[in-house]
This record gives C-alpha cells, structure tokens and sequence, in this order.
C-alpha cells in the first residue's frame, strides 16, 4: 500500500535540521537566536516521526499490510534501475518505532546535558541529520538507498564526534571512525555491486532481489555474503574494525547514546537481518558472523574489565552486546538478535545519560575512581544507572535477561556449544565489570562531604522513562515457558527466523545457569569493590589494560606503513623521478626553444639567405631523384 508518510517519517527531522542550520548561521551573522528555539525543533521532529511510525504500526497490526512509496527513479542506464523508493514492512517499521522514539528521549535528554554550549544550534541541526540518515537505511527498499543513510550516518558521526574540534584528540577520535568505517563501507558496496552482477537484473528491490536469487550462483552468494558483512564489521564495531568506536566517546554524551543505543552500531545488525534471505542460503558465512561475534563480545568484556573512563567502559559494552546480536543472526535467529537490538537500546541509552549526567555533576570528569572520590548525591541517576546495569548483566525480570537468555539457547539448540560457552563466560564477565563500575561510582567509601546537585528535569524525565523500558521491554517476547506469546518473534515472522525449540526442562536448565553466571560476576564485583579504596585507583596496566596493544599494532602496521609509503611516493617517485623527468625535459625543450628563437632576427637580408639554402636543398633533391 502506497503512502506518503512514509517519506515524512524521514522527513521530519530532516527538515528539523535544515532549519535549526540556517537558525545557527543567522545566529553567528546577525542576531542571536534564543536556545529555546533549537530545542523545540530539536525535538518535535523526532516526536513527529515517532507518532507517524506508531500510526503506521497499528495499521500494519490490525490490518495486515505493508507500506510502499516510490518517488522517482533515480538512475537508469543499461541494466542498471534504481527507485528511490521506500518500504514500511514489519521489519523496518519495527526499527523505526524505538529508533524515533529513543532518539526522541536523546533530544530531550541534550537539551539539559547542551545547556550553555556555544554551539547549541549547531548540535541540534547535526543530531536531527543523524537521525534522519538513520531513517533512511532503516527505510530504504533497495541497498543503494540503504547505502545512502549508511553513509549518511557515518558523516553525521564524525561531525559529532569532533563537536569540539578545539580539541586534537577528538579530532583524532572522528578521522579514526571515518577511516575506519570507510574500509567497511568499501566491502559493503562491493557486496552490493557482486549481488548486481551477479543478479545481471534491472530491478535491485530488496523483494527482486529475494525472488532471483536462485538464479545465481553458491560462489558468488558466498561472496557477496562476506563482502555485505564486512561493511556490518565497521558499522557495528566488530573485530578487527571495532578500533573506532572506544575513541568515539570523545564527543560529548548525548551523541554517545545515541550512537550506540539507536543508530549507528546497530545498522550492521539490522542490514545482516535485512538480507536475511541472502544468509539463509549461506550457512557458512553466517557461521563465520556467530564466530566473531562471539570473539567480539568476549575480546571487549575483557578489555572493559581494565577500563577506567566511565564512558569507555560502556561502549566496550556496547561492543560486546552487538557481539551477541551477531551471534543470533548469524545463526539465524534474525528475530532473537532484533530483540535484543530492542532491549539493548533502552538500557544503553539509559546507562550513558546516566553517566553523562554524573560527568556533569563532577564537572566533567569520566575517570570512575576520581568520581567516586568526589562523589555527588544523584538519587535518580544512582537508581536508574543501578536498573541498566542489573538489564545489561541479565537478571530477571529484568529487559537484557529475556533477549541475552534467548542469544545463549539458540547457540546450545544450534549446536554450537563453543560459542554458547564464550558466550556465558562473557555473561560472567559483563556482571563483573558493569558492576565493578556501579559499586565504584556510586557504592564504594569516600571521605568525601556528599552534597546533593541539582540534576535538569530534561535529564531526568527521559531516564525515568527508559528505566521502565529497561524492566519491562522484554515481556514483549516473553518464553512460552512463561506464558508470553512471542510478539516480537511473531511480529518478525517475515524473515524466516529459526526460533527456540527445545523441552522445557533444557530451557528452564539453560536459564539457570545464565542466571547462576551473572550473578557469581555481580559477587565478584562486590567482593573486591563495594568497599574498595578509592584513594589507591586501578590504572590501566598490563596487557588487558592497554587493549593488548591494538591500536599500537594497527598503528606499525597501518598508519606507520601507509605514512612511510605515502612519503616514498611523495619524496622519490614524485620529486625525484616524475618531477625530475618533467623538469629536466622541460629545461632541454626551452633551451631548443631559444635557439630555433634566434631565427626570428626581423632580419630580411637573414630570411633571404635561408630561402635561398632552401630552394637549393629543393633543386638538389629533384635533380637527384628524378634525374632533371
């Protein structure tokens, strides 16, 4: 069914930041604009765009439909036709309900967290582009226009990331996501061009595409597979493309969370669930997606047990939990990972506007042991950082252990019990170190006079209302083990998922040991920090706390060679060979210049002279071959 509001989910906050660009320009020209005025347009659109979505979803619920628009072709040449078109299936308008609508609570969440900032209108003009290129992958029809908001986010990411460009290492921290997503996003385009050829049809829907792709061959599915997923590695932070995503925190909170609650990391999960029918036939390449995923998950929970930056902490987490995502949609339990995107979103969005509103509180200090020695009353926050932190260990009933629980049964029901025990044991170890934190920042003595700060409204409000998403979001795919009817599951049922299907005593076996896991990690941490010495702080030593040396590795083998290359090439093959060849040929072309110059005498007796020695050469030259 064809509508146009479709288009205005985009459109929305695409308009809200065009507006809210030509308010900060007019601000720094002309006159000053009042605050107050971003943050409405900052916020409205998103609301805009949720509201629309939630209608559309009713529709689609009571009515069984799925919603189309096309717009316009866009490019037509040979065999090559690309719509600019856009789809509202289960899938995408699943997405889109908690992208707008926790992007939504971002905003409000930026207004308090922004207040003051000399670029107030400029952030807002940014966020609500972010959003929008967000909305346009999640809605898209086919995977150019896909790649579009793709890429879309990633420009968006690093506008923000170095918000502050004052400061070189932000600068650093956005050049390092660009690069590094630019690398993923090159195999990406080069799985959608494979597909093309591969294909060798007019129409590149995601619908055409599905319905010939037994035309083509098991090598070049393979292969296209890989390549798609590549790009998903650099989106979603996987290893080895994860290198960006720790560094990206240099920008300021609110883009943190919406980074890696509702946008941006998540888009690798969605795209691997969006070519869902591509995996199916692939079983291998989706085998190689649970292996890192689950490699990714355990390599990030290792490493944030070191960590000490609370903000760095939380996007290794956010590492690790897209390593569970992976792991289910590569196993193919698209629905299960999805579910998990679901539940991740509201308890991560939650854990970093609570970080970021205790960063404020100290001024914006990030170093956990010295927020704990200058410890401030923050009852809200303390309550709700407490509420994602149970959710993202995976206590019920809690949000995480319904998705997390899931992610783990599909792994023993598939068999792959290398994976399932990574998996627990990175379970065991997110209790740890997200408990590690909490007890930290909000539990461990001090000597510290306590002292209540005053914590924004729009801070707090949006907390309060993720918290109850955190507690109940997973109830919506409840086990039938429970009761519950699988809406999510169901909901999703387009793509085909595997689902659990195992007695119920393996089940209630399986829940228990997730549950035993989590909770020795949370002993585990209250053991050695509830009553740690904040005055004598853990550094970040060792191998595990200097990430095991990647970024320097990547720095010999990548920056290093590329810079030491780029200097050859500039030095000697340019300076030394090209310039060198051209220069000395271009010397010797302007010295045959001067001498046949010296002809142009304006001397007439000298012309004369040279008419003659011609006509000379030329009677020779007769008289000899022709024998006049």
């Amino acid at each position: 069914m064809n509508t146009p509001l479709l288009v205005w989910i985009i459109l929305a906050p695409l308009l809200g930041s065009m507006v809210s660009g030509l308010l900060y320009f007019y601000h720094i020209k002309k006159a000053k604009v009042d605050d107050i005025y971003f943050s409405l347009i900052g916020t409205i659109t998103p609301f805009i765009s949720f509201l629309i979505t939630f209608c559309l979803f009713l529709r689609m619920y009571n009515e069984k439909i799925i919603f189309k628009q096309q717009l316009f072709t866009w490019l037509n040449v040979d065999k090559l036709n690309i719509e600019m078109a856009f789809l509202g299936d289960n899938l995408s308008i699943f997405m889109s309900m908690f992208v707008t609508f926790v992007g939504w609570l971002i905003h409000i969440y930026a207004i308090g967290y922004m207040k003051g900032d000399s670029g107030y209108g400029k952030f807002f003009a940014y966020f609500n582009l972010f959003l929008a290129s967000m909305l346009i992958l999640v809605l898209a029809d086919n995977p150019i226009i896909l790649f579009i908001g793709w890429e879309g986010v990633g420009v968006c990411s690093y506008l923000l990331i170095k918000f502050y460009y004052g400061k070189s290492e932000n600068v650093l921290a956005a050049n390092k996501a660009f690069i590094a997503n630019r690398v993923g996003d090159f195999g990406f385009l080069l799985g959608v061009v494979t597909l093309f050829f591969a294909l060798g049809q007019v129409d590149l829907s995601f619908d055409s595409i599905e319905a010939n792709l037994g035309n083509v061959s098991n090598e070049l599915l393979l292969l296209s597979g890989f390549l798609l997923f590549v790009g998903a590695m650099g989106k979603s932070a996987q290893v080895p493309l994860y290198v960006w995503l720790p560094d990206a925190m240099a920008g300021p909170t609110p883009i943190s969370a919406l980074i890696h609650a509702a946008t941006m990391v998540t888009a690798g999960v969605y795209m691997v669930a969006r070519f869902h029918f591509l995996y199916v036939g692939i079983e291998q390449v989706g085998i190689f997606i649970a292996y890192i995923g689950a490699f990714s998950a355990l390599f990030a929970a290792i490493i944030a047990t070191r960590q000490t930056d609370i903000k760095k902490i939380l996007a290794y987490s956010t590492m690790s939990q897209l390593g569970y995502m992976f792991i289910a949609v590569g196993l193919g339990f698209y629905s299960t990972g999805l579910f998990h995107v679901f539940t991740h979103a509201f308890f991560k969005a939650m854990l970093f506007m609570g970080a970021g509103g205790v960063i404020m509180a100290l001024h914006h200090e990030q170093n956990i042991f010295k927020i704990a020695q200058h410890r401030a009353t923050l009852p809200i926050i303390g309550t709700t950082f407490l509420i994602g932190v149970i959710a993202i260990s995976g206590i019920p009933p809690f949000s995480g252990f319904f998705s997390k629980d899931a992610i783990l049964a599909a792994a023993f029901q598939e068999g792959q019990y290398l994976i399932w025990a990574i998996a627990m044991f990175t379970a065991f170890l997110t209790a740890f170190y997200m408990f590690r934190m909490y007890f930290i920042v909000f539990v461990a003595p001090n000597h510290h006079d306590e002292h209540y700060v005053y914590t924004s409204k729009t801070i707090t409000i949006p907390l309060l209302i993720l918290a109850i998403g955190a507690v109940g979001a997973g109830f919506l795919n409840l086990p039938s083990i429970f009761g519950g009817n699988h809406f999510v599951d169901s909901w999703l049922g387009q793509l085909h998922s595997k689902h659990i299907h195992m007695d119920h005593i393996t089940e209630y076996v399986l829940m228990a040991l997730s549950v035993i896991v989590a909770a020795t990690g949370i002993m585990a941490a209250y053991a050695k920090y509830a009553n740690f010495d904040v005055s004598k702080p853990e550094n970040e030593t060792g191998l595990i706390g200097n990430k095991f040396y990647i970024d320097e590795i990547y720095n010999v083998l990548f920056v290093q060679s590329t810079k030491k290359l780029s200097t050859f090439i500039d030095k000697v093959i340019d300076e030394k060979i090209i310039d060198a060849f051209i220069m000395n040929s271009s010397i010797g072309f302007v010295n045959i210049g001067k001498k046949v110059a010296m002809i142009q005498n304006a001397n007439v007796r000298f012309y004369a002279a040279f008419m003659l020695i011609g006509m000379t050469c030329v009677f020779i030259y007769l008289y000899i071959t022709l024998g006049l």
